[in-house]
């Protein structure tokens, strides 16, 4: 079964939308990574034929890998689809190389240069100082939250497993029932505590990403 919906035909006259000049907006602003809104008024055109556009050269392209003969009609909206999903591919790169860049620190911030005269042979000596940001473990909570957000995610249920606990009466009461939660809490608070003890609270704060 083909991917490809039925298609309208073109009305007469009617002007064409998707000419170069907003082909090449589209993808320059899909390169920065804004959202489809902001591309689409860059562009001078509405969200909804954006939108439209990439779902047909989606389709297209879908179509052509699964053996399809190729629509000429529709080269422009899968060319505009390969070149969009490249650009949004390369600014999600980018961002990810930043993220890195905090975490791991050593960012130069400063650079301070200063001459002064050696006291023993007399020459100008040129000192160069650089001040560079120390790592930021709140840049690797951030990815791992939100690429690993069913292991790392503030959703995400902290299991354990512990064992040993002897035979317990058959008939136990709700006094001496195990609150798996509250101890589940404890322990994460206590690891939290002593992996970071500078911080009060076990929150994650989002890194603020800087150029």
């Amino acid at each position: 079964m083909s991917r490809r919906k039925p298609r309208r035909p073109a009305r007469i006259g009617r002007p064409r939308l998707l000419s170069e000049e907003v082909e090449a907006r589209l993808v320059a602003a899909s390169r920065t990574g804004v959202a489809v809104e902001l591309a689409a008024e860059m562009a001078g055109i509405s969200r909804s034929s954006f939108l439209a556009w990439m779902a047909r050269g989606r389709a297209e392209v879908e179509a052509r890998e699964e053996g399809e003969t190729p629509d000429p009609d529709e080269e422009e909206y899968a060319a505009l689809y390969e070149k969009v999903r490249t650009a949004r591919a390369t600014a999600g790169a980018r961002a990810m190389m930043n993220i890195r860049r905090v975490a791991d620190g050593g960012i130069v911030t400063k650079v301070t240069t200063r001459q002064f005269r050696d006291q023993v042979t007399g020459e100008i000596v040129t000192e160069t100082v650089e001040d560079r940001t120390a790592p930021d473990w709140r840049a690797d909570a951030w990815y791992l939250e939100r690429q690993h957000r069913e292991h790392y995610g503030k959703d995400a249920t902290l299991a354990v497993e512990i064992t040993g606990l002897g035979n317990l009466p058959a008939a136990a009461n709700e006094e001496d029932t195990v609150d798996m939660v509250a101890l589940t809490e404890r322990l994460n608070a206590s690891l939290f505590a002593v992996e970071y003890p500078e911080l009060e609270s076990g929150e994650i704060v989002d890194a603020e990403v800087v150029e």
